[in-house]
């Protein structure tokens, strides 16, 4: 069992299950108003502890530098989500369905309650002083009282006192006091506020596809080329001193015939693959600035006191046989 003094060595340390598994870190302890003793931690689990459970503290040990509880990592995290109210308490309805997931007793818990409320008021009648030490016992906040909630980061748990709640100042304001100076000379009395801090992050997916297609299209092509032919021309020359032996070689008078072939060019049509260039695809990164929101919880810390009448303490004396 985690007795008050070791609060300290508890807070923001590893807590592990018997089987050595990490389940988180202890964030708060929250004590019994009645008892005085610790009763819950709150462990921080999930991605950037983003999720607080809440673990019975009553069977844990602390080993090393670490919180052992004999509860499984997968059935911390599945405990059920209960509210804190703003003083810092858990209501009795929350209470009770911890106690039921975590199969605890509700009435055992309730007896083991009262029998340490009678031991601390087991000093009998007569002396102011006694019930003061009865209420030490408890540490001032064992009765319930407002102000002593948080020792060592923690919060009182069932903040309404009861009838062993407010027994703890029978012996009068003497005895109350005496035993707030003796819990304030034993440690601080400061608590801690702690709040989330939002962690964010980028991860990679894909987005999209490219890719680079080839295929082929036929087009028409069209270029003017320049051709020639021959054509026939008759050249007809008078007799001359130069050509006068040429023109009476052959016979005076006779049938002849000469032929002449002729020429012309057509445009022939060949392709020809030739390569004109290359592509391929590269990738850039481009960055821009996105707002993320959310929402991070953040813990305030109020000073609350409660008094006594004499009526009430007269009352309480009554019902534990003091008058």
């Amino acid at each position: 069992m985690i007795t008050r003094e070791e609060i300290a060595n508890v807070l923001d340390q590893p807590v592990y299950d018997g089987d050595g598994n990490k389940i988180g870190d202890a964030k708060h302890v929250f004590f019994d108003d009645m008892t005085g003793r610790p009763e819950w931690v709150s462990v921080k689990t999930g991605m950037f502890g983003s999720t607080e459970s809440f673990v019975p503290i009553r069977d844990a040990a602390l080993v090393q530098d670490h919180l052992e509880v004999p509860y499984g990592k997968d059935q911390v995290k599945g405990a059920p989500s209960v509210d804190v109210d703003a003083g810092g308490h858990l209501s009795e309805t929350e209470e009770h369905r911890l106690y039921d997931y975590y199969g605890i007793n509700w009435d055992s818990v309730l007896s083991e309650a009262e029998r340490t409320d009678d031991d601390r008021f087991a000093a009998g009648p007569g002396t102011a002083g006694a019930a003061g030490a009865a209420g030490a016992a408890g540490a001032a906040g064992a009765a319930g009282v407002a102000g002593t909630r948080g020792e060592a980061g923690g919060k009182d748990l069932r903040g309404t006192a009861g009838a062993g709640g407010t027994a703890g100042t029978a012996g009068g304001m003497t005895g109350r006091q005496d035993a707030m100076e003796r819990e304030a000379m034993r440690g601080d009395q400061a608590m801690t506020r702690s709040e989330e801090q939002m962690h964010i992050g980028v991860e990679r997916h894909e987005s999209g596809r490219a890719r680079l297609r080839k295929y082929v299209v036929t087009e028409e092509v069209q270029q003017t080329v320049p051709v020639t032919h021959e054509e026939v021309r008759v050249v007809r020359e008078p007799i001359t001193d130069a050509n006068r032996d040429e023109a009476l070689a052959g016979p005076e008078i006779s049938e002849a015939e000469h032929e002449v072939t002729l020429h012309a060019e057509r445009p022939v049509v060949e392709t020809e693959t030739v390569p004109v260039e290359r592509v391929r695809m590269t990738t850039e990164e481009l960055t821009e600035n996105e707002t993320v929101r959310g929402q991070v919880r953040k813990e305030r810390i109020e000073a609350e006191t409660e008094s006594f009448t004499e009526d009430e303490m007269r009352q309480a004396d009554k019902r534990r046989g003091r008058e």
